[in-house]
């Protein structure tokens, strides 16, 4: 428990920084729903951004199909987070993550009797979210979740974990990223290697399927991540790579990532692990 605090007391001071650099921008759509925990607020007619408020914007989307609908990631601690989609939606609901990390599989996950995850990402269970009772089921890289009438696709996107997930509705031309690209401010875990397999198969996605953006796992409303985004990832990482760009100490980088990378719009923290 001690551990899973530490954690996210580690990515609240991150975020919290990314947000002041951001300058606190407002969330587009309609206010539906708000407490002291979590607000609303609905995009088109079956979307909603949720917006927590423990983990500086810590980011959840509820998304609808005719028969059904998936919550992808579940903040923080939101209390009666089941209720309080109850309130959005009537359709049965089924929870997915993009990662494992606490501020998107936080104690709210406890209000539902399953999650969905990248089976690659179990080895973070243990230190963070080591109480869920539930049953965990595993997504697969290409499946599609069939919502009737609305589908997303579901591709793995390691790098930030080993086991991160991108969901993206080609219909509406947009997905659901999670940390998978950083909301401007990448924590890289894995390798570089990883990162830039990552982008080259994810920016000829966007591009084949005209996927415009993605909904960030932090959102402050003007940080989408764009294809452009993704291409500036690779061009970077290989400038690191191929010794073009050195990165900075950063004697107190959090979660032993001690070196930071920024150029090209991109920022990036990683250890020397991620050089191999």
């Amino acid at each position: 428990m001690k551990k899973t605090l530490l954690v996210a007391a580690i990515f609240t001071f991150l975020t919290v920084a990314l947000h002041a650099q951001m300058g606190g921008a407002q969330i587009e759509g309609t206010e539906v729903f708000k407490n002291e925990n979590v607000t609303f607020h609905q995009i088109d007619d079956h979307t909603w951004i949720g917006t927590g408020r423990m983990m500086s914007n810590e980011s959840l989307y509820l998304v609808e199909g005719n028969e059904k609908a998936v919550l992808i990631d579940a903040g923080t601690k939101i209390p009666d987070l089941d209720k309080i989609i109850s309130t959005l939606t009537k359709k049965p609901v089924i929870l997915v993550a993009t990662h494992v990390h606490p501020d998107h599989t936080g104690s709210s996950i406890d209000y539902f009797p399953e999650l969905f995850i990248n089976p690659a990402d179990t080895i973070n269970i243990p230190q963070m979210m080591p109480n869920y009772n539930g049953q965990i089921r595993f997504l697969n890289d290409r499946e599609i979740i069939d919502l009737g009438g609305r589908q997303l696709e579901v591709i793995f996107t390691p790098g930030h974990t080993p086991g991160s997930v991108t969901f993206i509705d080609k219909a509406a031309g947009y997905g659901f990223s999670g940390d998978s690209f950083g909301s401007g401010n990448l924590l890289l875990t894995t390798n570089f290697s990883t990162l830039i397999a990552t982008c080259e198969k994810t920016s000829v996605i966007m591009e084949k399927n005209s996927i415009m953006y993605f909904y960030p796992g932090h959102y402050f409303g003007m940080n989408k991540e764009t294809r452009q985004r993704v291409v500036d990832m690779i061009t970077l990482s290989r400038d690191v790579l191929s010794g073009k760009v050195k990165g900075e100490e950063n004697p107190n980088g959090m979660i032993g990532l001690n070196l930071v990378v920024s150029d090209y719009g991109v920022r990036i923290n990683y250890n020397a692990k991620a050089l191999r």
